[in-house]
């Protein structure tokens, strides 16, 4: 069962801007996990590929809008007493069962670290809200069942930059194939439900305002793509398909897309 979490939080001491990276935050979420179970968050620091959850950056809660997209880099620190959120999402079930004690003895009092910033987690939100579109949980059969078999218009926003991998290199363009066999790989990987491997033959581009952006990671600069993406689902396709197209769309909110999801990138969700 998918569940995307949103972890209410607020910093004791100033977050230097240096420590408000994808690395520093991967490292506070094995911590989180660490405190629960020692096992599972070794055994989660030595996965080199497939991980089973992705993060956000850290998000300031009254920052200016900007529109549908999240804020990926700090260039200044945060300082002591910023409402603040984070996204945390679990695609495997085992993993959330594991941390279930965390977030049902959660204490307020405890300072969590990031760099040399103490943290305090307020509180942590598992359901739908409407005031924050990134808090939800459904199971891989509810998502299926749930989809529409009609809708033939997908359209996503990649709220953090989305990079790629092709072949030896990356790419920040957000193809048809990058996004939906991303999807469709994770979905396969997670949920035991079988789609078909060629549902993006009938997906076709319809609308996109997408521009690249550059994020610093320790091994230099990745370029990623950001903005709306819209596809359309043209010919004539059996509803069968159509419903699991609606799903990988839905999904996506839970699994993000492309490289280093765990470090931030690749945010994404249905509009």
């Amino acid at each position: 069962m998918p569940h995307s979490l949103i972890l209410n939080l607020q910093p004791r001491s100033s977050i230097p801007s240096g420590y408000l990276t994808g690395k520093h935050l991967h490292a506070l979420f094995l911590t989180l996990v660490s405190s629960v179970d020692r096992n599972l968050g070794d055994y989660l620091h030595e996965q080199k590929t497939e991980k089973a959850f992705t993060l956000s950056p850290l998000q300031i809660r009254d920052r200016a809008s900007r529109g549908h997209l999240l804020q990926w880099e700090h260039h200044r620190s945060i300082a002591a007493g910023t409402s603040c959120w984070w996204r945390i999402s679990l695609l495997d079930d085992t993993l959330f069962a594991h941390l279930t004690p965390l977030w049902l003895n959660l204490n307020p009092a405890r300072a969590w670290h990031l760099g040399p910033a103490d943290l305090q987690i307020t509180s942590v939100l598992g359901t739908a809200q409407s005031a924050q579109p990134w808090a939800n949980f459904q199971s891989y059969a509810q998502l299926y069942e749930q989809a529409s078999d009609e809708a033939r218009q997908i359209t996503l926003t990649l709220a953090t930059p989305a990079t790629f991998r092709q072949g030896k290199y990356d790419s920040a363009l957000p193809t048809r194939e990058c996004i939906f066999n991303s999807l469709l790989h994770r979905w396969h990987r997670y949920s035991n439900i079988p789609f078909s491997e060629t549902l993006v033959e009938c997906l076709f581009p319809s609308f996109f305002d997408i521009r690249t952006e550059l994020v610093n990671h320790p091994e230099g600069k990745w370029a990623g793509c950001v903005g709306t993406i819209g596809y359309r689902i043209l010919g004539n396709v059996e509803a069968a398909t159509v419903r699991q197209i609606n799903t990988l769309a839905d999904f996506a909110v839970y699994s993000g897309i492309g490289r280093k999801t765990p470090m931030g990138m690749g945010m994404v969700r249905r509009l």
